[in-house]
């Protein structure tokens, strides 16, 4: 607009209309316009005119200087905002408080304080001090009475097969969708199928992560679930799924969609596909079909029992190596894997090596993407707002700051470090006392799972969900549904640890800060973390936003007061594990 402002004022001087043309020479007019500039000419010839011709002048040039007195403020304000905002990178000025990578020298500065600090070591079993208050709550109705009002007879309007995409929680997510969808719809589910990604290349079936005749003898009753397709309608459709009809449902589809597009077409067709099958079902929903959400996450969805075996036993050596804090630990989440640190577009300390490397992984792995006109990358800006990946290093650190000391033990859930060998040092070097799935467990005892992602990942959700404290560092399906099924075990106290990454990436830019100084800062993000644990989103009946699997009460209040003396979370065997056999 500024510019087309400014062409408008120069043509009104130089192109021969209203008073301008009096000033200058000018070419002769056209013949269309000979009779305007002719009366425009008879006016000026006057002597007693030039005075009129001043003050036109005059007038134009105050209608200018007016025009800039309005366009000066704004100028000013967008300057202030690129001295002070992402754009200051680019012209120059100085970096914004959080925008280096500087942990590092951090870490050298301090290391001796933190070494010998040992002023407030906090215990692991005092950790949580913030309980939830239980407001008074209707009393929860008979799960007998719930299944003769709304699921008495199951499955009468044909069947239901979906493709469940994604890792480990995606998937978990699409699974649970599934049946409230089946059961909304009164259809028979088909066990999901997953589908392979290029980006997890797991092809894991149903069965190969999940105890599928346990997942079908709990939903029983409710919603009914079959193993496959009977004969006649695989026949029917030459024995080849994608002649199925396939309904591609829009995310986060409201009850109203599924009960007046979907549901005609399934009692017309008898079998009907959703694929793909992520987030396809709004949170929104009768309250007995996210009874049936909690149903199938917290008590139908049981790991294997090659993945259960297997965890378990990870959890009981992790439990022997805690012993200096009564069986106590810390799981860690941690985000570093080289596609994670790739795809943040994030800056760390490897210089030109670095930034060769990850340009290389990010055109592998995603072809073009990151070299798109559109596509602005601005790696100090994402670090200021808390969306790159934490280091080993400033996981450390910050643990050590809240004060847990060099005798925690801490299970590390992560893939392939990357340059494992720099990054992971600090960290060993502060907590010692650190492990992983690949060393509490022997490589034959992980042999099998090699390969397979999600199941990987199921052993490491094992083992998270035992912890006593549990810390995210980079956002997710998993840390997300980790903490709504902590939520749900726990008295709705997440017990996790979410940090502050604006804060925390700002502090570890000021090289002068002291230990003491940090210390004080993640006492209060610890307490924060403790406080947030417990907090319950407003939930309205027409209108839930947040997800019942990150929050799951009080939507799931009722199951979980059911199974409130044998809660099932995947780690039944551990408590009548033969410890002689570990």
């Amino acid at each position: 607009m500024k510019s087309k402002a400014g062409g408008n004022g120069l043509t009104s001087e130089a192109g021969g209309g209203g008073g301008g043309s009096s000033s200058s020479p000018s070419p002769p007019p056209s013949p269309r316009r000979q009779s305007g500039v002719t009366r425009c000419r008879r006016r000026l010839r006057p002597a007693k005119d030039s005075s009129e011709s001043r003050r036109l002048v005059a007038v134009i040039m105050t209608r200018r200087s007016l025009r800039y007195f309005f366009l000066l403020p704004l100028v000013y304000i967008s300057g202030l905002l690129m001295c002070v905002g992402p754009f200051s990178a680019l012209i120059g000025h100085t970096p914004l408080p959080g925008s280096r990578y500087r942990s590092h020298e951090i870490f050298h500065n301090l290391w001796h304080h933190i070494e010998t600090d040992n002023s407030s070591v906090i215990e692991l079993a005092s950790v949580w001090k913030y309980k939830r208050k239980l407001r008074e709550q209707k009393p929860c109705p008979n799960l007998t009475a719930l299944h003769r009002e709304h699921f008495l007879s199951p499955g009468l309007n044909g069947f239901l097969i979906v493709e469940a995409n994604g890792g480990l929680n995606q998937q978990r997510s699409a699974i649970c969708n599934a049946v409230a969808v089946a059961g909304l719809l009164n259809a028979i589910l088909v066990i999901p199928q997953f589908e392979f990604h290029n980006v997890w290349k797991d092809p894991s079936e149903f069965g190969d992560i999940y105890d599928e005749d346990h997942f079908i003898s709990t939903l029983d009753g409710y919603v009914k679930v079959v193993k496959e397709l009977p004969e006649a309608l695989m026949e029917r459709h030459n024995y080849n799924m994608s002649n199925i009809t396939n309904i591609r449902v829009q995310a986060w589809s409201p009850v109203s969609y599924y009960l007046g597009v979907v549901s005609p077409i399934l009692q017309k067709e008898g079998v009907i596909r959703i694929a793909p099958f992520a987030n396809r079902l709004a949170m929104s929903v009768p309250p007995h079909i996210q009874f049936l959400r909690c149903l199938t996450n917290y008590k139908a969805l049981r790991f294997s029992s090659s993945i259960s075996a297997l965890a378990n036993k990870l959890v009981y050596r992790m439990i022997q190596k805690s012993s200096r804090t009564d069986g106590k630990y810390i799981a860690v989440h941690l985000r570093f894997e080289e596609d994670m640190v790739a795809f943040s577009c994030c800056v760390y300390d490897g210089g030109e090596a670095e930034k060769l490397e990850m340009d290389s992984v990010r055109e592998k792995g995603w072809r073009g993407k990151f070299k798109r006109k559109d596509r602005i990358i601005l790696p100090d800006l994402n670090r200021v707002e808390g969306k790159c990946p934490l280091t080993p290093l400033e996981v450390g650190m910050m643990l050590r700051g809240m004060g847990f000391d060099n005798n925690t033990s801490i299970y590390l859930a992560s893939g392939k470090i990357y340059r494992a060998e720099r990054y992971l040092t600090p960290l060993m070097k502060m907590f010692p006392y650190l492990y992983t799935k690949e060393s509490l467990a022997t490589s034959d005892e992980l042999a099998p799972f090699m390969g397979y992602s999600s199941q990987l990942a199921a052993l490491d959700y094992t083992v998270c969900l035992s912890s006593e404290v549990f810390v995210t560092t980079q956002g997710g399906n998993f840390p997300h549904f980790l903490m709504g099924h902590r939520r749900f075990l726990y008295d709705g106290h997440a017990k996790t640890i979410i940090p502050d990454k604006r804060k925390l990436v700002v502090l570890l830019d000021n090289l002068s800060i002291s230990w003491r100084g940090f210390k004080d800062q993640m006492e209060d993000m610890l307490s924060e973390s403790d406080r947030k644990g417990i907090m319950v989103p407003r939930v309205r009946k027409i209108n839930r936003k947040t997800s019942v699997y990150t929050y799951p009460l009080p939507e799931c209040r009722c199951l979980q007061q059911s199974l409130a003396n044998q809660i099932d979370h995947n780690l039944d065997a551990l408590y009548n594990y033969n410890r002689t056999k570990a």
